[in-house]
């Protein structure tokens, strides 16, 4: 039986379509979609200062392993962005200052692990964006046990494919796959480009709930009851 299963290395995300999301914020997204956002439990121990959008690269090892991780780095490509599915362990950190070393010098724009991280201090001073489950201080092994690399993952209750388009900031992650990225994008910046439009008026003593309706149902159902 096969303990190492490689799928093909996945095409990056195009330029344009990177340009795109980088003009929006990952909230904005959240605003009409609701599929692909990464649990709230997965958090960031850096967060990025901009909006990042890469290429989904997956890796999913088991317990206390982590050899196929390191030889994944190894081939990871500038824009990439790396999931760790950790197989349901909780205990073992994966990547730690080293690791996250190697990732970013590889180009990596951001990694989430669904598991702890170690060696925090390191993670942030280097500044590689990082989500995870938290911190331990216990470390994985070279064991050799197995596991799969751009293959289907889960990270943070969300399936992940390898080339699926990757959107990240300060409020979180959110997985696209790219058949539809295209049209987020496009809804992304509309709705982004109206962000903010209601704020002058709000200055000028308007209030936000005759502004966005809410009021008006508000009324509408007390009248009815």
């Amino acid at each position: 039986m096969k303990k190492y299963h490689i799928g093909p290395v996945p095409k990056q995300v195009d330029a344009e379509l990177i340009r795109k999301f980088e003009s929006v914020e990952v909230a904005t997204i959240g605003h009409f979609r609701h599929r692909g956002f990464l649990r709230h439990s997965i958090t960031p121990v850096v967060e990025p200062k901009k909006t990042l959008v890469g290429t989904a690269v997956t890796v999913a090892i088991p317990a206390t392993d982590s050899t196929l991780l390191h030889h994944a780095v190894g081939l990871l490509r500038p824009g990439d962005f790396l999931f760790v599915d950790r197989l349901g362990d909780d205990r073992h950190a994966c990547i730690g200052g080293g690791v996250a070393f190697a990732i970013r010098t590889a180009g990596a724009i951001g990694v989430a692990i669904d598991g702890p991280c170690t060696d925090v201090e390191e993670i942030v001073e280097l500044g590689m964006p990082l989500w995870c489950r938290g911190v331990s201080g216990i470390t994985t092994r070279l064991n050799d046990l197995g596991g799969s690399l751009n293959l289907p993952v889960s990270c943070g209750n969300v399936p992940v494919l390898p080339g699926d388009v990757v959107v990240s900031d300060a409020s979180g992650i959110v997985v696209i796959s790219a058949d539809e990225a295209e049209e987020v994008a496009e809804e992304a910046m509309a709705r982004q480009a109206r962000a903010g439009r209601n704020k002058h008026r709000i200055e000028a003593g308007e209030k936000l709930g005759d502004l966005s309706g809410a009021s008006r149902m508000v009324a509408a159902a007390l009248e009815s009851q």
